[in-house]
């Protein structure tokens, strides 16, 4: 009798224990999505909204100043978002060699040293502005990936960026092919949810936008090779 009531403690003592530490490790692994201000956590904020906030914090803030949070890896994914951002529309368009190259390494140790899927885009993005020719194959495919994040908001993010990298380019069939296989790959992944679902969605509409551009600019004869799901969303 005693050594069940030793057991039966043991297993209290464990579910009391271990499942606080189980969901702190699910929350660590979905992408780094936070749900509360790191600065005060009784403030609980969107996602989109805690990026924009910390973008206008750092809106006056010099390139030296962007460069070091960047490169900070204390700095929290929405700060080093928000940072990251401010840095594109301030300076990512007048920076010239041999800035570029170091601007660039920087940036790349960024998305390769980060978990967050918001500091991912505004990196991505960064360096497909700074060099569409050399990023465009790489990095695009990337943001494309996030159209199927399970966050509304990474999601428009993500859409954002493809539209306006493809708003800057001249609709050149090489971009348009990228674009077009990415998109394919990942509806064929997703074909029998496609058909499971009797409408169209925010997130399927966005994937919709953006390979409509690249049919349009590689001719109709590329629906061919698209999943029979996908043809009616079209």
């Amino acid at each position: 009798m005693k050594s069940w009531r030793i057991r039966i403690s043991f297993l209290i003592f464990c579910a009391v224990c271990l499942s606080p530490l189980s969901v702190w490790s699910a929350s660590q692994s979905n992408g780094d999505i936070e749900s509360v201000d790191p600065e005060n956590p009784n403030i609980i904020f969107d996602d989109r909204q805690l990026l924009e906030g910390y973008a206008k914090k750092f809106a006056n803030f010099s390139k030296e100043d962007l460069t070091q949070m960047i490169q900070d890896d204390s700095v929290t994914s929405y700060k080093m978002a928000a940072a990251v951002r401010v840095f594109e529309q301030k300076f990512s368009q007048d920076i010239v060699m041999p800035e570029k190259k170091d601007v660039e390494k920087w940036l790349f140790r960024r998305l390769n040293h980060n978990s967050s899927p918001f500091v991912e885009i505004e990196v991505a993005y960064t360096l497909c502005r700074m060099d569409r020719y050399h990023y465009f194959e790489s990095l695009v495919p990337v943001l494309i990936h996030r159209l199927n994040h399970y966050s509304a908001a990474v999601n428009d993010i993500a859409y954002e960026r493809l539209n306006s990298i493809i708003e800057c380019g001249n609709n050149r069939p090489r971009e348009a092919r990228i674009v077009f296989e990415s998109l394919r790959a990942m509806f064929f992944l997703t074909r029998k949810n496609l058909a499971e679902t009797p409408e169209m969605t925010p997130k399927i509409k966005n994937k919709i936008k953006i390979l409509r551009w690249s049919i349009k600019v590689l001719g109709i004869e590329e629906l061919q090779r698209l999943p029979s799901e996908v043809i009616h969303l079209l």
